[in-house]
């Protein structure tokens, strides 16, 4: 089973006046993680996002020009500040991982299943 896991900021960024708000203690305990998701072969992908206000919208719907706009199209304080795409192999391996995310992170952790 595949899974899409994002690291929610929740106000971390702002407070520390820039987008990697991790402390050094935060980014080891995810450098770790990391190697254990890397030794058990359970890691597709992950990376860190950019601000919100980097992102930009395009909506090229219907005829003519697309539409574009500045800024990420959800708004309020909270944002995807990272994410992991991982092979488990059951939804409570799923479960567990996101503790153990949320723990090293320091953040809240969104779990989802990717369809298919």
């Amino acid at each position: 089973m595949q899974f899409l896991v994002n690291v929610i900021d929740s106000g971390q960024a702002a407070a520390a006046g820039r987008t990697d708000s991790a402390t050094a203690a935060e980014r080891d305990a995810v450098d770790a993680l990391n190697e254990r998701l890397v030794a058990e072969h359970q890691i597709l992908f992950a990376g860190g996002l950019t601000a919100p206000d980097e992102a930009l919208v395009v909506d090229a719907r219907g005829d003519g020009d697309p539409g574009v706009s500045d800024g990420s199209v959800f708004r309020g304080d909270e944002f995807v500040a990272g994410f992991w795409v991982l092979d488990l192999p059951d939804a409570e391996t799923a479960r567990t991982f996101a503790r153990d995310a949320s723990v090293a992170c320091n953040r809240k952790i969104e779990l989802r299943r990717l369809q298919g």
